[in-house]
């Protein structure tokens, strides 16, 4: 089984944070995302990965190479014209390997190990109210019988999250080559759903599993939500934290970080090598080694290395940067 991960988006609505990391890089509940997806395929025995780069690609390759040991390949997808084409393109890294495509601004948590042992190809699907922002899977008897890219009419409440068992790549890659020379485009890009439809149409049988556990990372707010759901099932507090702060549960507070005479919490993430004094800080996310003094934090993402200073309640502050919203003219 080899594990394929697309992450050459440039994450325009995470900006301005995007500016300076690639989105997966970005923390969330103690690490960045692409750690939480690579944590979970390496728990489940997954050896081998493809990494589809292109925007600050040599940043994501420079941390998995560092913190993993698995076989990893990385493809670099300079012109985005879709996730089917950026599978297309890693065509060549996993020739007979059965596939786990996973979209990689999506954090899971599902039953692994069953699902990669299925012997039909399955797709991930989530049940949700409004289907027209999702590509939807259409089922019958079990079985999936049409794929719709984000329908305007109700066809089905299957929403597909990003995960995508293939048992054929070979037939897969036949389909996606299909599509590209037709130039079967759905909004302008050379999308996967297209090219799994492709392989329905040739009687290929697929079924869908069931994800309750999806957590989107593609806007703040977004962001923000799936760092209250991980928190929500561990927390971490650094050893003597408690001393001269207090901290309501559930947060994270890595080692390296000096807190004092502070609130933290609840649903708050603090990286390393950041410090934070006399302030409060709640539902909120702040990047390694960036500082915060006397500041009243709420629903923020604050980048790394910068520097908030003053009382005020929400903020979205990139890398290297300062506001100093105190009374003091001499500061």
């Amino acid at each position: 089984m080899r594990a394929i991960i697309p992450v050459a988006g440039v994450g325009t609505r995470l900006r301005p944070h995007t500016y300076t990391h690639p989105k997966v890089l970005l923390n969330v509940a103690g690490k960045p995302i692409i750690a939480h997806i690579m944590d979970k395929i390496v728990e489940d025995g997954i050896k081998k990965a493809t990494i589809i780069v292109g925007y600050l690609g040599d940043r994501i390759r420079n941390y998995l190479e560092t913190n993993y040991t698995i076989e990893l390949d990385f493809i670099y997808q300079e012109n985005r014209r879709g996730l089917g084409h950026a599978i297309y393109m890693a065509k060549d890294t996993f020739k007979n390997d059965p596939l786990f495509i996973i979209l990689g601004d999506t954090i899971f948590d599902v039953e692994l190990k069953e699902v990669l042992g299925k012997k039909e190809s399955s797709l991930g699907v989530k049940t949700v109210d409004d289907p027209r922002r999702f590509g939807v899977a259409v089922t019958e008897n079990g079985f999936i019988t049409k794929l719709v890219e984000k329908p305007q009419e109700p066809v089905s409440n299957l929403a597909l999250v990003g995960l995508y068992l293939i048992q054929d790549p070979n037939l897969l890659t036949e389909c996606l080559a299909e599509m590209i020379r037709k130039d079967i485009r759905t909004k302008g890009e050379y999308q996967l759903t297209d090219g799994l439809q492709l392989m329905l149409d040739r009687n290929y049988k697929m079924t869908t599993f069931p994800v309750e556990g999806w957590y989107d990372c593609g806007k703040p707010e977004t962001m923000l939500s799936t760092n209250r759901h991980l928190l929500d099932k561990t927390s971490f507090v650094a050893e003597g934290l408690e001393e001269n702060n207090i901290v309501i549960p559930p947060v994270f507070v890595a080692k390296t970080a000096s807190v004092s005479h502070s609130v933290i919490g609840p649903y708050a993430t603090i990286a390393e090598n950041t410090v934070v004094t006399e302030s409060i800080i709640k539902d909120s996310i702040i990047g390694t080694g960036s500082r915060v003094e006397q500041a009243l934090l709420d629903r923020s993402i604050i980048g790394n290395e910068a520097f908030v200073r003053g009382n005020y309640k929400r903020i979205n502050l990139g890398d290297s940067s300062e506001i100093d919203f105190s009374n003091d003219p001499g500061t």
